[in-house]
């Protein structure tokens, strides 16, 4: 029986990604662990995973809709941002419609439109890795869905709510627009949109957040939508039956009573995101001006040799990008370090520590 249980933690230890990747630089996960208050609320769900959870996390949509001044109906749940945007794409699209994305953009939206069998089109980040508000407005006129992250994904630049307020005035009013939120958290007050009076104006807009980045609860998948009464009835109607584990409720609620821990986490991961912006600026490395948990190397910044090489000449696994733009996780110093000591070596010019 040692044998045995030897075996399963060896496999379960493969099977780990922190044992592959012990940064963690190319996912954007928290690099913290889950809060106190979590953890203990997901030490205790230990004895009632023998139970299913709800049919449909109804007591889950009502705690976040408590937290976001919305009613409950107009809050959807799912398996992560992601999740929840495939089952917008069910929804409100058929087979054969357009998407249209920023490209490039968060991988797993080509993904789901493949899923969604829809046609995707794309259209450039402008020179300084933000979106092309103008472009993504023209594609809209002939898709069903246009998508817009807001921190963007790779680049973390965000656009100013005036912008993007105009922009939601050109979009048609039959085009569905996916605000993804996913790293808003990490973004200063100023810059956050009044999600409730924003659906007031704009219907056809429906709101994409995660508690997978700042919440760090990653692995437990749970996502969500706001939207108008007329587009959160269909998304709903796409909810999988215990399709939301009763571990969701928990760390949910967990989080929100830990509000003052979760920023001070919040803060030190920004902190260090400026650190290592600062440090990369000394070398001479160009970096967007990121509103989220990770930073990006634009392909002009490559000091004539691509990232790929920089980084994977010191086995440091990020995420690298077809036109040679490079999104590195902001985790802890240790972390900073090997970022900082790899481009070094490039640039000649060792990093102060």
């Amino acid at each position: 029986m040692q044998l045995v249980r030897g075996t399963l933690a060896a496999e379960a230890d493969d099977a780990c990604p922190t044992a592959i990747d012990p940064l963690a630089l190319s996912l954007n996960e928290n690099p913290f662990p889950p809060l106190p208050a979590v953890r203990s609320a997901l030490i205790r769900s230990v004895h009632a995973i023998n139970r299913y959870p709800e049919f449909l996390p109804e007591r889950l949509r009502g705690v976040i809709a408590c937290r976001v001044g919305l009613p409950a109906r107009q809050v959807v749940l799912g398996a992560g941002a992601t999740g929840v945007a495939l089952q917008a794409l069910h929804a409100l699209t058929a087979p054969g419609d357009a998407v249209a994305m920023a490209a490039p953009t968060f991988d797993g939206y080509p993904i789901i439109a493949k899923m969604a069998r829809l046609n995707a089109l794309t259209v450039p980040l402008d020179g300084d890795g933000h979106n092309d508000l103008d472009g993504l407005a023209g594609a809209a006129a002939g898709a069903k869905v246009v998508v817009v992250c807001r921190p963007h994904n790779p680049t973390g630049t965000l656009e100013p709510a005036a912008e993007l307020m105009r922009f939601f005035a050109a979009v048609p009013r039959d085009t569905v627009v996916l605000l993804d939120e996913a790293y808003i958290e990490f973004a200063a007050p100023e810059h956050r949109i009044d999600v409730p009076a924003l659906l007031a104006r704009f219907p056809n807009v429906v709101v994409l957040r995660t508690f997978s980045k700042a919440y760090g609860l990653a692995g437990l998948r749970i996502g969500y939508a706001l939207a108008s009464p007329e587009l959160a009835g269909p998304l709903w109607s796409q909810q999988l039956p215990f399709g939301v584990a009763l571990t969701g409720l928990l760390a949910v609620t967990a989080s929100y009573q830990a509000e003052d821990q979760l920023q001070q986490r919040i803060q030190s991961i920004n902190a260090e995101r400026h650190y290592l912006r600062m440090r990369l600026s000394a070398l001479g490395i160009y970096t967007t001006d990121a509103h989220a948990n990770f930073t990006y190397l634009p392909p002009r910044g490559r000091q004539g040799r691509p990232w790929r090489e920089v980084f994977d000449s010191c086995g440091l696994q990020v995420r690298h990008y077809a036109d040679g733009g490079t999104r590195i996780t902001v985790g802890n110093r240790a972390s900073t370090v090997a970022v900082l000591s790899a481009i070094g070596k490039v640039t000649g010019r060792p990093p102060m520590r």
